[in-house]
């Protein structure tokens, strides 16, 4: 009954921690995002629909589905399946929920079971001579408790368990970070082998041009200066080819990374960004919501609220520890003796334990924690600057690059009827080869950036729902078991 009594009182005492509570950060308020129009520039050409931006709407976890893509959709579910960072971001998951669970353990009583038996000779010498020969048999119940007094478990388990949440939300990331990556990636390789095709189809363009050039020479129209001014223009066109093939098959090894797999494994068909669809509708969220749903900004939240229970932790440490414990148990020379009253041995103990002297350690580690709050609470603030730009500069992308690829295509169109004019000019010798040469490089120049400009339509639509944080609180891909760990917010 007093050990009871003892353990009730010990609850008691737990029911305060010492150290500062967590208080999660304010979202910031007003003037954290530019003001836009609520619908973007359109043109008739790929990726060229205009983009309607809808403060607070919702954000579908899978949302790469909504470029219409078949092939983007498997591409991506392969790596959710293949890719080993995700299998590594869950099984340190997994590590620090069982680390939450083992700190847990330190709000309970240790129970020890002890069983010994062992044969004895002892001598009798100093009793007149001989020895004598027994057995001897014990067995006891041994339980002790460390009573929480100051909070120090509870502030250890506190910061298990936010450490857990950073791992659940850094999981989050590598979950968006793969599939943003993935389809950017994806859509990179659709723009550069358009590139690669239109250098192809202008190189074809500037071999027809110097062979209209030569047979003009032929007929003494122009000179053997002209002829080489334009071999020299192919040549040029030509030496830009390697380059775009380099780049394409480095981005197709990229995506077989991001597979899971190695690079020759990687064999499908590249995307046509003509065949996807550029969402019409566009999701932005609050300032509000945007702190709730980066993983990033949880992330580094969740380190926060660990460093604030270190805090406790190192507190705690200062003040005297109690510890209860109790044994119950059996001793005899025999089984027989074991159970008879003789044989009945208990004992109760408390002990306090107080650090009077460390040579300034734990007052330095208290110091050092507070610090490490400090740091923490500057990080979390970076961490919040940096996505909230994050989010303000693909606003101010999806509604510049929607203008630039209309101008572009406008520029594309003007510089295809100026080239076609001075190719038949050129071949009825009614201009020179300085003006043919100037219409192909115009030509050459709009044609490839107004590729560049189409992917980037569907690059900044990625860069969109990746700064929103991807919708992960709708989609489902993390083991039920490990999801349920971290009380993670929905």
């Amino acid at each position: 009954m007093r050990f009871t009594a003892l353990l009730l009182l010990g609850g008691q005492l737990s029911a305060c921690a010492v150290g500062p509570d967590f208080l999660r950060p304010a979202p910031p308020g007003g003037g954290a995002l530019p003001a836009l129009p609520g619908v973007t520039a359109s043109t008739g050409t790929t990726g060229g629909g205009a983009q309607r931006l809808l403060p607070g709407r919702d954000i579908q976890g899978d949302w790469w589905k909504l470029f219409g893509s078949p092939q983007i959709e498997a591409l991506v579910a392969q790596a959710l399946r293949a890719n080993p960072d995700l299998a590594a971001a869950q099984a340190t998951l997994r590590e620090a929920r069982e680390n939450t669970r083992a700190g847990q353990g330190g709000f309970f009583p240790s129970v020890t079971a002890n069983l010994s038996t062992s044969r004895q000779r002892q001598s009798l010498a100093a009793a007149g001579g001989g020895s004598a020969l027994y057995s001897l048999t014990a067995g006891s119940v041994d339980v002790s408790y460390t009573l929480d007094a100051f909070g120090g478990v509870r502030r250890q388990v506190e910061q298990l368990g936010a450490q857990a949440d950073y791992q659940r939300h850094e999981l989050e990331a590598a979950y968006l970070s793969l599939t943003a990556n993935l389809v950017t990636a994806l859509l990179t390789e659709s723009s550069l082998k358009a590139q690669v095709d239109t250098t192809k189809s202008l190189i074809a363009l500037y071999t027809d041009a110097l062979e209209i050039t030569r047979r003009r020479f032929a007929l003494g129209g122009v000179s053997q200066a002209d002829v080489l001014q334009q071999q020299a223009s192919l040549a040029a066109q030509v030496a830009t080819l390697p380059g775009l093939e380099k780049q394409y098959a480095q981005q197709r090894n990229l995506v077989a990374r991001y597979l899971g797999g190695l690079p020759g494994a990687y064999t499908a068909p590249t995307l046509d960004l003509a065949k996807l669809t550029l969402p019409t509708d566009l999701p932005v969220s609050l300032p509000s919501q945007i702190v709730r749903q980066r993983p990033d900004i949880l992330a580094y939240e969740a380190l926060l609220h660990a460093a604030t229970a270190n805090v406790g932790i190192a507190t705690a440490n200062l003040y005297p520890q109690f510890t209860l414990s109790a044994s119950y148990g059996r001793t005899g020379t025999d089984l027989s003796k074991l159970f008879t009253p003789a044989g009945l041995v208990w004992s109760v103990a408390g002990a306090l334990a107080q650090p009077l002297f460390e040579g300034g350690t734990l007052r330095a580690k208290q110091r050092a924690a507070k610090a490490a709050l400090e740091a923490a609470a500057a990080q979390y603030s970076s961490t919040l600057n940096i996505a909230f730009q994050n989010v303000a500069d693909v606003l101010v992308a999806i509604e510049a690059d929607a203008r630039t690829l209309r101008a572009q295509a406008d520029a594309e169109r003007t510089a295809a009827a100026s080239l076609a004019v001075a190719r038949a000019q050129f071949a009825a010798g009614a201009t020179t080869t300085l003006n043919l040469l100037q219409a192909q490089q115009t030509y050459q120049t709009a044609r490839l950036q107004l590729v560049n400009a189409q992917a980037a339509r569907f690059i900044d639509t990625v860069a969109l729902y990746q700064s929103l944080g991807g919708g992960w609180w709708n989609r489902k891909d993390v083991d039920p078991a490990v999801d349920a760990c971290c009380g993670v917010l929905k």
